[in-house]
């Protein structure tokens, strides 16, 4: 008798999983598979493949060493054709199988492709919750229905209170749900920020690293020190340390930016959560036992805790709310392609090079770069969604198309006209310089307004709101913004206006 093929894919890599709770060794076999289809749909960073190619095949290990038998196609085999459906269409005939077991995927378009799977295979297929998130896509749009808009922080209250979280009761512990105001301190140059956790690529992690070199050799970002972790210990030994050494930090400094210092004090396990080496619920007990031990501060934990159970539930219920209308949002109108520079970081806008350089080499940034300066700069100059997304998918180690997506379309360009957020998150270069370190080494002056020397953020901002008035300006929340254009003089406007428009002209 034939067992049930149970497909586990790249971002699956939980002993959890939906799929794997009922195996039976005996008889079923786990299909793993590496696909050029999925490396090159978007052009993904070396990192980034070679990372989960890594981790998936220490996940083969594994499971092979629990007694489970696993199907692993490697990126090179001879007679891989490719596709996930393809790779399916061979494991089915090879098996015998009658039974495709599956959790459903993260991204819209792949679930699609599962649907028709059971015609196209002629065989039973089912595909089953991913519960490792903490929020189902059934409880969140239980939660939305009816409300025109939807805000991260009433999604989070609700979390809170469903998972007893940082909780007194019917109470936030400390009097308040949310402690931002404390998260936003500048940068101390003084700080001795922890080094990031690595780990000394193995013979697996060697053999990838060589492999996506030669077969990726086009594609955007670098190998060079490549120090991930790729199994689930060393994702969970991320996690102690930045408990141990990051954590109590964390929150005053978390927006702060640093030149030449990428990791600050953030916790960098978001490639370990979107993978699934590390899962939702066990991050956020670990922060709320920091609090209860009086190791971190409860305006560092709560911050951390918000990110996950707060914003990452969050958008992830918008992607499956929405898709696939969503990704076509574009409430701006923008149209402008993505400049070269998002690709070479070579633009004498300081703190643009940094984030970009830091990109490239680690497929990370964390949150205040990715939304402060480069989405930032896409949102004033307004660059077309499509792109920006893209870029975004592409660039970043943790980018799935469900977190990606309501990210970029949602907070980072308010393409979705104010579903996601209250407002655009649009800045002049004195935030970028109140929280960075960047500008001081800058060949623009953050204190110009005006003319060639200054910071093009300055007019670029202006200028944003000049040319989206008709869709802004009757934002509540623009409304003093607003009224201090309302009383610039017409030759400032035009000053703004000519700055802007020579600017962006440069960038192709």
């Amino acid at each position: 008798m034939s067992g049930t093929l149970r497909l586990i894919l790249g971002d699956q890599l939980s002993r959890s999983l939906a799929s794997l709770t009922d195996i039976n060794k005996a008889v079923d076999t786990v299909l793993m598979v590496e696909v050029m289809e999925e490396v090159t749909y978007v052009r993904h960073h070396k990192r980034k493949i070679a990372f989960l190619f890594s981790a998936m095949r220490h996940f083969a290990e594994e499971l092979r060493a629990e007694g489970i038998t696993v199907d692993y196609v490697h990126l090179d085999d001879a007679d891989n054709r490719g596709s996930f459906a393809g790779e399916v269409v061979r494991a089915v005939a090879r098996h015998g199988s009658q039974r495709l077991v599956l959790t459903e995927p993260g991204e819209h378009r792949v679930l699609q492709a599962m649907r028709d799977w059971q015609d196209e295979l002629g065989i039973d297929v089912e595909i089953r919750t991913d519960t490792r998130f903490m929020c189902p896509p059934e409880m969140f749009a239980d939660w939305a229905d009816g409300r025109k808009q939807l805000r991260m922080d009433f999604f989070y209250r609700e979390m809170r209170r469903k998972y007893n979280i940082l909780m007194e009761g019917k109470e936030p512990v400390g009097g308040k749900w949310n402690y931002d105001a404390e998260n936003r301190e500048s940068p101390d140059l003084s700080l001795q920020v922890p080094a990031p956790t690595s780990f000394a690529p193995d013979t697996i992690t060697t053999e990838v690293l060589t492999l996506v070199e030669d077969r990726c050799a086009n594609h955007f970002g670098d190998l060079a020190d490549f120090g991930f972790a790729v199994t689930r210990d060393q994702a969970l030994a991320v996690l102690d340390h930045f408990i141990a050494e990051r954590l109590p930090l964390f929150g005053t400094y978390q927006d702060a930016m640093i030149a030449d210092e990428p990791w600050m004090y953030h916790s960098h396990i978001g490639f370990y959560l979107n993978c699934g080496l590390l899962l939702p619920a066990e991050a956020v007990q670990a922060a709320e036992a920091a609090w209860v031990t009086g190791h971190a501060p409860l305006n560092a934990v709560e911050g951390f805790i918000r990110q996950i159970l707060g914003w990452r539930e969050f958008v992830r219920g918008i992607y499956w709310l929405k898709m696939p209308s969503y990704a076509d949002r574009n409430f701006l109108g923008a149209e402008r392609g993505l400049p070269e520079f998002y690709w070479t970081g070579e633009t004498a806008m300081n703190c643009m090079k940094q984030s970009i350089d830091q990109t490239r080499r680690y497929a990370y940034a964390h949150h205040i770069q990715r939304l402060m300066v480069l989405g930032n700069f896409a949102l004033l100059a307004g660059i077309d969604p499509r792109y920006v997304n893209e870029w975004y998918l592409v660039v970043y180690a943790d980018a799935y198309e469900w977190v990606e997506l309501p990210n970029v379309s949602g907070m980072v360009l308010f393409a979705d006209g104010g579903y996601l957020a209250s407002k655009p998150y649009a800045a002049g270069g004195a935030y970028i310089n109140r929280m960075s370190n960047y500008c001081s080494n800058c060949r623009y002056k953050v204190a110009k307004k005006a003319g060639d020397e200054a910071c093009p953020f300055n007019y670029l901002y202006w200028d944003f709101l000049i040319r989206n008035r008709d869709k802004l300006g009757n934002n509540a929340r623009l409304g003093m913004i607003y009224r201090s254009l309302d009383k610039m003089s017409d030759d400032r406007v035009a000053e703004i206006q000519a700055d802007s428009s020579r600017f962006l002209a440069t960038l192709g």
